[in-house]
């Protein structure tokens, strides 16, 4: 199927930064480690695109006139039945000790005109639901728009770090022991992924199962991190730890095997990551991409998701993907 390229002026607001004069475009990783300031967007299966500009600023206020979808219009990747009966799929890997735990999403999507500029949607959610790892993009073939809370890479020269998130409750509930075992399995799983490309004796876990506030939600965030190894770059450190552990599941390959059998459509920038690269200083961030929309041919889509462990109930996970999703939906809906 051919995906339809919308004829858009290129910008990208990453954070606190703007990102306009686009210069290049490159699938190359290695390009990460050269010059330049960069764009980048990993979709979940894998597919990259590094954009290269030429100026980097403050945000500018940004256009929230977005003409979102009626909030009927939305379907699903999976209707409640199908979704549940993934879940009882997974408990049983998980019985015949296949997987600990794997990452179930499903994607939203409803039909929006050429008139739907992914730059307002982005608007709406930086004024509506501020979040810390927030990136706007809208390149050629990708417009996307995340309000994503969690920490995938952040690298300061050789140090890095990530910070998985695994635990999500209504604001103000209580966390459950669920919650915290999914964390604890995750922080394993990342710490295995940066011994991968570290120093040995370098990787720690400074802080583990920490609550954190977000607009109508509460997560549970570890810290996990580490010092590379010469010459470790940037493409050596992604193909050591993407995707996020956070949204596969552990062991990682079996929780993608899993995945790919069950999941119905691809999740795309959805559980990939978007963030920012300065070349020559060797310092960048990059999220995971979660609370994230983005459009594809004609359609605004959604993805949500959450972690089916052994104690994880199929109307359980059913709900906390309504959860994830209500708040976020409702703003980009008419």
């Amino acid at each position: 199927m051919l995906t339809q390229v919308r004829d858009l002026d290129p910008l990208a607001v990453v954070g606190d930064r703007c990102f306009t004069g686009l210069r290049d475009v490159t699938s190359d990783l290695s390009a990460l480690d050269g010059v330049g300031t960069w764009v980048v967007v990993i979709q979940f299966e894998g597919e990259v695109k590094c954009a290269r500009f030429d100026h980097v600023g403050a945000t500018p206020a940004i256009s929230t006139a977005w003409p979102g979808p009626p909030p009927m219009a939305w379907t699903s990747s999976f209707d409640r039945e199908e979704f549940e009966k993934g879940v009882v799929a997974i408990r049983e890997s998980i019985a015949a000790g296949d997987v600990y735990e794997v990452n179930l999403c499903r994607v939203l999507s409803a039909p929006v005109g050429p008139e739907a500029d992914i730059v307002a949607l982005g608007g709406v959610l930086r004024s509506a639901n501020p979040a810390p790892h927030a990136a706007i993009v809208r390149l050629p073939g990708v417009e996307l728009a995340s309000a994503s809370p969690e920490l995938f890479i952040r690298r300061d020269s050789t140090v890095v770090e990530s910070r998985p998130i695994k635990g999500t409750a209504a604001g103000g509930a209580l966390f459950t022991a669920k919650d915290r075992a999914e964390n604890v399995m995750i922080v394993d799983l990342v710490r295995n992924d940066l011994g991968r490309v570290c120093e040995y004796g370098t990787v720690e876990a400074p802080t583990l199962c920490a609550v954190e506030h977000h607009p109508g939600l509460d997560h549970l965030v570890s810290t996990v991190r580490g010092r590379l190894r010469a010459g470790v770059g940037w493409a050596e450190l992604i193909d050591a730890t993407f995707p996020a552990g956070s949204v596969t599941g552990a062991p990682k390959l079996a929780a993608l095997d899993t995945i790919r059998r069950l999941e119905p459509v691809r999740r795309g920038p959805y559980c990939g990551t978007v963030g920012w690269v300065d070349a020559d200083r060797r310092h960048g961030e990059l999220n995971v991409a979660i609370r994230t929309f983005w459009i594809e041919d004609s359609r605004l889509r959604f993805g949500t998701g959450g972690a089916v462990t052994w104690d994880s109930t199929p109307e359980g996970e059913w709900a906390e993907t309504e959860l994830k999703a209500r708040r976020l939906v409702a703003l980009a809906s008419r």
